[in-house]
């Protein structure tokens, strides 16, 4: 409460010492008013509405206010913001420590001349001027006087909302066409107090005259007769009255009535409330005395006196006292003599197996392989499986407190009793061999029709050795290609797609397509199946434009073949193939990455078309020229281009088409293989006849333990 009306005080200041200075002398150093330490922001509007001699008046209104103020580092600080359509500091609460600097710096501002942002000048205010680099004091009132003569162009209901949350206090002073609704969405409440609205700037001065007397008035509680019953307390400008402790002031502000806090319910007294103006003591009724907590009130203690002859308890009541025993115990005849209560050998218990007894009550319990159901009373057989606790991997044969383990068809139970080993993987998990899948006792493995191979990831097959290989094509897509050509491009790219075998684990395919610029159509790592990457290739939109084959082939190898684009590390061996398909001269040099491309371990093929210069196909093309440099006057020839090209991809399987290896047996590898074969079969054959012994010898077990 007191910061906030030392804060009212520190901007009712401002607004009345506008008055003094033109309507009263200069005040002397002597005759400034303290009222304590105040961080004040002046936020100016300097809109294009404000005319130059207007915006000299407001600058001769901050000036005088200054002069009025007790201004310091330690004392009040000031900053001042100027904002149109943007916001600027022209000097902040730390800048000036002294009067002099600061007129200096007011009179040095420029206009801005521009809109009325006044909800982004106060959001600039919140955020940088009442900040601890700007100078803002903790535990200082923060204050802000708007100055503004139009409607604002932006929202400022909500901006203000959060700085007057923040603490700080906005007055809202508007000049001539101000918006009377925008200055109180702005300014804090009371609004009579904190929003002014002058016809003109040269009266802008009168708004502080109505707060001189709050500011440096005279003490009404000395000086008029105030008519307080008990105390009259000051405040600038008026006067507030108050009352004595354990007294309320009166509806009519001045008189001050005693506080029953008996009649009122506010006391805590067990029995009897007696009451005092502001206070009260507590009295209990007959028969009682008060306790030491001065609250409660306690029956006189027969008890206490010591002439009792109770076995356990004494009860004192009114005019004496009687004996109780402790549960579980019976007071005997004699009214004194307390003895146990045995309910299970009386009988008096519902326990289905055993009766646990202690004084006046009982348990019960179960035998041996028996729990207690949630009645506390009947027992059931402990079904070790049904509860989980047993270490069976799959099945649970449970008895009465016991349990053995067994396995699922297919499995073996293991020397452990406990675990089991798959006899038959391939059928019973997600194998992904794409051909064929042979199990063996806990594991699997994957194998290929004849004349296929068994690729990298263990699980696919494929027609061609080189089938795991990472390959970019670079393709022009230049004006001089034309469109209709252009999709012939796409098909022979696509026919590429089809003479690999596409896999996140085999070949990866990526697409750059390049004129003056170069752009990714996708990267190695985009697309997994040849559907894919043939869907996406038909996507692909033509650029036009030139032919910077140059460019292309450094994206390549900067870019395309890095492993955030897909391409899998050098240290894997997996071959990186990149293909250029151009019509025409290259627009820049390519000598520089067609050389750093060999360098990288690229090996490059080139495929040119009509105009394509034979030299520079065959500087980017890799040793031997014959394998790696295509060319053809027509683009209605190069699916052929393509059909050779499947050739030096996958050599291994043209080699081998029409052909079936056949194989000596009599030769080491095959009677090896032959060997292995044998042994594989004999093993399952051996693991499900101890599979078929296990599971009678747990029938065999279970029929005994019926009996």
């Amino acid at each position: 409460m007191k910061m906030r009306q030392l804060r009212g005080l520190c901007a009712f200041a401002l607004l009345t010492l506008a008055a003094l200075a033109t309507a009263r002398p200069k005040a002397g150093p002597e005759q400034k008013c303290k009222s304590g330490p105040v961080d004040l922001v002046f936020l100016i509007d300097s809109s294009r509405s404000v005319r130059p001699h207007e915006f000299e008046t407001m600058r001769k209104f901050m000036i005088d206010i200054l002069d009025t103020l007790d201004i310091g580092l330690n004392a009040t600080r000031v900053g001042v913001v100027q904002y149109s359509s943007q916001v600027r500091t022209e000097f902040s609460l730390r800048a000036h420590a002294k009067l002099d600097s600061m007129v200096k710096g007011i009179n040095e501002i420029i206009p801005l001349a521009q809109g009325t942002m006044t909800g982004l000048a106060i959001k600039y205010v919140m955020n940088e001027a009442f900040t601890a680099e700007a100078g803002d004091r903790p535990k200082v009132p923060n204050v802000v006087v708007i100055v503004t003569d139009g409607r604002p162009q932006d929202r400022v209901t909500e901006v203000a909302a959060e700085a007057r949350e923040k603490g700080i206090e906005i007055y809202a002073v508007g000049v001539a066409r101000a918006d009377m609704t925008s200055l109180r969405a702005m300014a804090s409440p009371p609004f009579e107090d904190h929003v002014f609205l002058v016809e003109s700037f040269d009266l802008i001065h009168q708004f502080g005259l109505q707060f001189q007397d709050k500011l440096c008035g005279m003490d009404l509680c000395l000086e008029s007769d105030h008519g307080c019953e008990h105390i009259c307390e000051s405040s600038p400008g008026s006067y507030h009255c108050l009352c004595l402790p354990g007294y309320t002031l009166n509806d009519d502000g001045k008189t001050c009535a005693a506080i029953n806090l008996c009649t009122e319910g506010k006391h805590d007294c067990e029995q009897i409330c007696v009451s005092s103006p502001g206070s009260f003591t507590c009295d209990c009724n007959k028969g009682y005395k008060l306790n030491d907590d001065k609250k409660t009130c306690s029956m006189i203690d027969y008890c206490s006196f010591g002439n009792h002859s109770c076995n356990h308890e004494c009860v004192s009541v009114l005019n004496g006292y009687h004996c109780t025993c402790n549960e579980g115990y019976r007071l005997l005849d004699d009214g004194k003599t307390c003895h146990a209560i045995d309910l299970c050998a009386e009988g008096k218990h519902d326990c289905e197996q055993i009766c646990v007894s202690a004084p006046g009550v009982f348990t019960c319990d179960c035998n041996k392989g028996f729990t207690l159901n949630e009645d506390k009373k009947t027992c059931a057989p402990i079904d070790l499986c049904v509860e989980g606790k047993h270490d069976c991997e799959q099945i649970c044969i449970s008895g009465p407190g016991v349990f053995t383990c067994d396995c699922n068809k297919g499995f073996k139970l293991n020397k452990d009793k406990k675990t089991c080993t798959n006899m038959d993987l391939c059928n019973t998990v997600e194998h992904g061999c794409e051909h064929q899948c042979v199990s063996t006792p806990g594991s699997y493995y994957c194998i290929c029709p004849e004349g296929q191979l068994l690729q990298e990831d263990g699980k696919s097959c494929g027609t061609c050795k080189s089938a795991n290989i990472d390959l970019v094509l670079l393709i022009d897509g230049s004006k001089s290609v034309r469109p209709q050509n252009f999709e012939l491009v796409k098909k022979f790219v696509n026919q590429v797609v089809d003479s690999l075998d596409v896999s996140a684990h085999g070949t990866r395919v990526g697409l750059v397509q390049y004129s003056s610029r170069v752009r990714t159509e996708f990267s190695l790592n985009m697309y997994h199946t040849a559907d894919e990457i043939k869907a996406a290739v038909m996507k692909v939109d033509y650029m036009e434009k030139g032919t910077m084959t140059g460019l292309a082939l450094k994206h390549m190898v900067e870019n395309s073949f890095s492993e955030a684009e897909g391409a899998r590390p050098a240290s894997r061996n997996i071959p990186r193939i990149g293909l250029v398909f151009t019509d025409g001269r290259s627009q820049d040099d390519i000598t520089e990455y067609a050389k750093k491309a060999k360098e990288a371990g690229i090996t490059m093929y080139a495929v040119g078309v009509g105009k394509a210069v034979e030299d520079e196909l065959r500087e980017i093309a890799s040793e031997p020229l014959e394998k790696h440099f295509y060319y053809t006057t027509d683009f209605t020839a190069i699916s052929t281009i393509a059909e050779n090209l499947k050739l030096n991809v996958c050599p291994a399987a043209e080699e081998s088409q029409g052909e079936i290896e056949v194989k000596d047996p009599c030769a080491c590898e095959s009677l090896v293989e032959f060997q292995q074969a044998t042994m594989s079969s004999l093993e399952q054959l051996t693991q499900k006849l101890s599979g078929m012994t296990a599971r009678l010898e747990q029938l065999e077990n279970q029929l005994l333990s019926r009996k």
